[in-house]
């Protein structure tokens, strides 16, 4: 109990002497030991690094799992050490509602049979989601938390021992000096009264001082090795996150090729389902010229014109109204496909119009001496 009261005691003398010197450096009253330059660089880059991949794993988070409600319990799951049970993405869901409507329909009419395979297309999207998802939580996720979880509080704390040592070997300088001002005092007028000269003993006090002062540098200094191969372990954490960025990037990759092959199937089967029911405006994939998923005209209209339409327009023959021509400005570069259509180039200004048979995803562009048909959806109609 003795021994226990005593640690008790030094630890509250400490805290007070800790809590003395933090207020006076405050105040201006007292001196503070400054780190290095290149300590204070690891430090404010270690805090921004903190910051910025906790901003990005929050987001990443929110990315992947817009709901807050399955964050939250998947959280909670995660702090109870429990497995999260599985939970079908939306995509599984609307797919299966779809099949389900397709049993009521029937399967053997047009609209039911079609419920089907975008039923079934809708579920594979879910499949590919759910994949997508489960690989960017291991390969970028979990390294991200597991480096605020566990690096940095490492960091944190070490970085919190090394502040409570500076703020010890402050102190020390304080006293040391205090002791060292009251002996030359003493030194400078003698109190002969005394059986023991007072001198003497400011001189035990000063050596004293200066005993704790080599202690409080020591132990400071071996926390301040130790803090300054924690900091510049940094860099390997930033390597670490890019090889995590990359995998995360080629994961969004595969998902939305595999995404946009199954949306190219669906087409197809649409596109080819009957020869009696055909879906409005529905477009033969197998007609599409050959171009990047990343290019904007690889999504066109679906109900744009057949070959048979385009070659009915006589582009040559066509006339702008009387009134209705209007202007409109491009918002992305489009190559055209065929003699009838007009080339575009991003933020140029052309004239449109409609005439009578053309379909209502085109209008007819002009540019100078230059017509053509041109896509709804690559202009930005002014008024």
């Amino acid at each position: 109990m003795d021994f226990n009261v005593r640690k008790f005691a030094t630890d509250a003398g400490i805290f007070f002497s800790r809590a003395v010197q933090f207020t006076e450096e405050k105040l201006g009253q007292a001196e503070k030991t400054e780190l290095d330059a290149h300590f204070e660089n690891l430090l404010s880059r270690a805090d921004c690094t903190k910051n910025w991949t906790e901003k990005i794993y929050r987001q990443t988070e929110v990315v992947l799992q817009p709901n807050p409600g399955a964050r939250i319990e998947e959280f909670l799951y995660e702090k109870l050490d429990r497995k999260v049970p599985p939970r079908p993405t939306n995509g599984e869901i609307l797919g299966q509602f779809m099949l389900e409507a397709a049993k009521e329909f029937g399967a053997e009419t047009p609209y039911g049979s079609t419920l089907i395979k975008v039923g079934d297309c809708q579920r594979r999207l879910g499949g590919a989601e759910r994949e997508f998802l489960q690989t960017s939580s291991i390969s970028f996720l979990t390294p991200l938390r597991n480096f605020l979880e566990g690096d940095w509080r490492t960091i944190s704390r070490e970085r919190k021992l090394l502040e409570n040592l500076r703020l010890d070997l402050d102190a020390c300088k304080a006293r040391l000096k205090k002791a060292k001002a009251a002996e030359t005092k003493a030194a400078a007028v003698p109190d002969f009264q005394e059986t023991r000269p007072r001198n003497y003993v400011l001189s035990a006090s000063a050596s004293a001082a200066e005993h704790e002062l080599r202690v409080a540098q020591t132990e400071f200094d071996r926390q301040a090795e130790v803090t300054r191969l924690l900091l510049e372990g940094i860099s390997s954490t930033h390597v670490n996150h890019l090889r995590c960025l990359c995998e995360f990037v080629e994961a969004q990759a595969m998902y939305y090729s595999q995404c946009h092959k199954y949306m190219l199937e669906l087409q197809r089967e649409l596109g080819s389902c009957s020869g009696d029911i055909r879906c409005p405006g529905s477009l033969d994939v197998n007609c599409l010229p050959d171009r990047s998923p990343t290019d904007p005209s690889a999504f066109l209209p679906l109900n744009s014109s057949s070959p048979l339409e385009r070659d009915a327009l006589q582009i040559e023959e066509v006339q702008p109204p009387a009134s209705g021509t209007r202007k409109a400005k491009v918002l992305y570069d489009y190559d055209a496909a065929d003699s009838i259509e007009l080339s575009l180039r991003a933020d140029e200004l052309i004239t449109v119009y409609t005439v009578p048979g053309i379909d209502s995803d085109w209008l007819i562009g002009e540019r100078g001496n230059q017509k053509g048909r041109v896509p709804v959806t690559y202009l930005e109609l002014l008024s």
